[in-house]
């Protein structure tokens, strides 16, 4: 998906592209309720699985009320591990910070591993527009990455790929037999082809999942192991992280390894938890902290919470509107319900449309491990931006002349009437492609009477 497709798309035009494909939709659909499944079977085996969640959502409560202290607590303890610590206002600043740190040491090949930041911050194509070849070695990023498509969810990258569509890259780009499809020899074809990149780079970039003020240390969760062989291998280790992952403490770390695999895949902990808390001897270790919106979204009373976010991708795998429109259909770093409060705060105008495309039906916040109020943030953000004038305009028009049908109790029966006897006498006018309901919905049948109708009538007869 180009630049150019997003900024002319919006979430339902996106959703009708991936829709077209119903048999993809519904083993989509499938697919992601299954690791909701797991999440919930994980869920269940632990006692104090609410409690967890609880504590979590205070911990992350307690690091945005005082985040300026925690920030640093933390850079003062990471310097004196000796970790070059930078300071990013905006994805701009984050990308000249890394392209300078690589410039400095003559690199123009790096190896990456998975990193929600800088897909939020277009790194790779600011790097490759700088003639810096980028290769991404977390496996759903690299097939990703060779397709030249965006992550379509921030935990499984490749979830909208069947593997035959997999092979047919392989065979490609690796040289894997053609119609070749089985997961373990495309799994074997990545890694001998990662192997030689992970020996030869120079600079290995991450992202951070958890930062811990105390120590100034940083964590990595990963379960291939392809961030730990990136920064090992290097002589430069360059990790970028957003200024809302900080924990007080390194003993809080174990209540979110405990939630974060749980929530994310079902698993009872990622494979590899790496602590990076100071360089090798003889190497380098950088760490960019990364604003880019974030202290306006903290600034922003009913939306603070998102910042809690520990990038499970929970909600995702729950939501029945994302299951059902793919990730891609949210224009945006990260999709589903999460992305959808993240990224207004971004760029209003040209995210106006996600937080409409959510039911508010509270699955996404019944899974959150922190207990962000996500199905909440959504309708709040739907008032913001209809109150800022981003809203669809025909949604606008629509929402006014509802308003006035409900504000006035015979405007509201005579067009209660109208539309009962159009749908049964000229249904046509109704069931036609004009109306977006009926585009993938049968109409239902038009009851016989109003509701007020009905509860006059049988009134009457209980006060006889």
């Amino acid at each position: 998906m180009t630049g150019d497709t997003k900024a002319i798309k919006d979430h339902a035009a996106l959703a009708d592209a991936f829709n077209a494909d119903e048999p993809r939709v519904n083993w989509h659909d499938e697919t992601l309720w299954f690791i909701r499944q797991k999440r919930d079977k994980a869920a269940h085996t632990i006692p104090d699985w609410e409690q967890l969640r609880e504590t979590a959502s205070r911990i992350k409560h307690n690091v945005l009320s005082n985040l300026h202290d925690y920030l640093l607590q933390f850079e003062s303890n990471a310097k004196a591990n000796g970790i070059i610590v930078h300071w990013a206002a905006d994805a701009a600043e984050h990308n000249q910070i890394v392209h300078a740190i690589l410039q400095k040491h003559k690199v123009d090949r790096i190896v990456k591993s998975k990193s929600m930041l800088t897909e939020e911050c277009h790194l790779n194509d600011y790097l490759a527009e700088n003639g810096i070849e980028v290769i991404d070695t977390d496996l759903g990023e690299r097939i990703v990455q060779l397709a030249k498509e965006p992550p379509s969810h921030i935990v499984l990258p490749c979830i909208h790929k069947k593997k035959e569509e997999i092979g047919d890259l392989f065979h490609e780009h690796l040289g894997t037999p053609a119609g070749m499809a089985d997961p373990q020899v495309l799994t074997e074809a990545a890694r001998q082809h990662l192997r030689e990149t992970f020996l030869t780079r120079r600079a290995a970039l991450t992202g951070v999942n958890f930062a811990i003020a105390e120590t100034g240390e940083f964590v990595i969760c990963t379960n291939e192991g392809n961030a730990d062989m990136g920064a090992h291998l290097a002589d430069v280790h360059i990790a970028c992280m957003g200024i809302e992952k900080l924990i007080p403490k390194r003993e809080h770390l174990g209540v979110f390894l405990r939630l974060l695999a749980r929530s994310a895949t079902g698993q009872p902990i990622t494979t590899y938890s790496s602590h990076f808390k100071k360089p090798r001897e003889g190497h380098e270790l950088h760490l960019v902290l990364v604003d880019n919106g974030r202290s306006t979204q903290l600034g922003r009373e009913n939306f603070r919470n998102s910042l809690k976010c520990i990038r499970c991708g929970a909600c995702m795998n729950t939501c029945p509107v994302y299951r059902r429109s793919g990730g891609h259909s949210y224009h945006t770093a990260v999709a589903g319900p999460i992305g959808s409060i993240l990224a207004p705060n971004l760029d209003m105008k040209k995210n106006a449309d996600l937080p409409f495309a959510s039911t508010l039906c509270g699955s996404c916040s019944n899974v959150c491990p922190v207990k962000i109020d996500i199905h909440d943030q959504l309708y709040k953000w739907r008032q913001v931006i209809v109150k800022e004038g981003y809203a669809d305009k025909k949604k606008r028009l629509g929402m006014k002349a509802m308003t006035q049908a409900f504000a006035s109790p015979t405007t509201f029966q005579l067009a209660g009437k109208a539309g009962r006897w159009f749908m049964r006498n000229v249904p046509f006018v109704v069931n036609n492609n004009l109306n977006p309901w009926y585009k993938q919905r049968e109409m239902p049948a038009p009851p016989k009477e109003s509701f007020g109708e009905w509860y006059q009538k049988n009134r009457k007869k209980t006060d006889e």
